[in-house]
């Protein structure tokens, strides 16, 4: 079995607990949530947990009652009949609604984001589907890695594209989001990149032109991103430090 591929719903939907209970940590953001949508949602299950989420009130929770779309290529979704605040679209998440819809505060995508065909378009679609502020929230595989200190190179079907932390970086702040403020993880020894940013005021530019000083002027990369192309003239994920959820940073010097 391929490490960057889960032998059930059950196995990817416990991966992407670590994200999801690590952002249920924060009460005020959790209440904040009217819309979602769920790009890439598979069976489901984490389109469940969003739509089932309570406050975390012990004595008295309150159900946070979040309206989630989960959009997939399958025909359709058992869960769509079992609850009242989960709908399903049987579409690719690359393309923008023709029908007009209320923005969503949240995009959610994990293990999903690897399959787009165009990825700088599928991110300035997600930019326009998102209300002002909104957080994109993406767990991706990194398929090109170091194991037992040889290169290793994996390529799964209907993927076509190789994303690091630095690449996944700069397609974000070219479509306008804003990763200063925003969250990434990628440990040493573990295929996955996780993310979360946020919708800036920045309007998606044109990738063919932009270059990474634009990006550093409109504030849209990490400070230690901002260092790292001032004195090398590009971004190196080695000069990157980085914070996640949890309040800890990682320093990419040391991996």
């Amino acid at each position: 079995m391929n490490p960057i591929e889960f032998s059930t719903p059950d196995a990817s939907h416990a991966h992407a607990l670590e994200t999801l209970n690590a952002l249920y940590e924060y009460d005020d953001f959790m209440l904040s949530i009217d819309t979602l949508l769920d790009v890439g949602c598979g069976d489901g299950k984490d389109l469940e947990w969003w739509a089932t989420r309570t406050t975390r009130d012990t004595e008295n929770p309150e159900p946070l009652d979040i309206k989630c779309t989960g959009i997939d290529l399958a025909p359709g979704l058992k869960l769509d009949n079992e609850y009242d605040n989960i709908d399903f679209l049987s579409r690719n998440f690359e393309q923008p609604f023709e029908d007009e819809y209320d923005p969503y505060d949240i995009i959610w995508s994990h293990n999903s984001f690897q399959y787009a065909i165009n990825p700088l378009q599928a991110l300035k679609t997600f930019n326009w589907m998102l209300s002002p502020g909104g957080m994109l929230a993406i767990i991706i595989p990194q398929t090109t890695n170091i194991v037992y200190n040889r290169q290793a190179f994996s390529q799964l079907d209907c993927t076509y594209y190789n994303h690091t932390l630095v690449s996944l970086i700069h397609m974000l702040a070219v479509n306008g989001f804003d990763c200063k403020n925003g969250f990434f993880k990628k440990e040493p020894d573990d295929a996955w990149i996780s993310l979360v940013v946020y919708k800036s005021d920045v309007e998606p530019m044109d990738p063919a032109i932009t270059r990474w000083y634009d990006l550093v002027d409109l504030k849209l990369l990490p400070d230690s991103a901002d260092v790292s192309i001032h004195k090398f003239g590009h971004l190196r994920q080695q000069d990157l430090v980085l914070p996640w959820l949890d309040k800890s940073n990682t320093d990419f010097s040391r991996h």
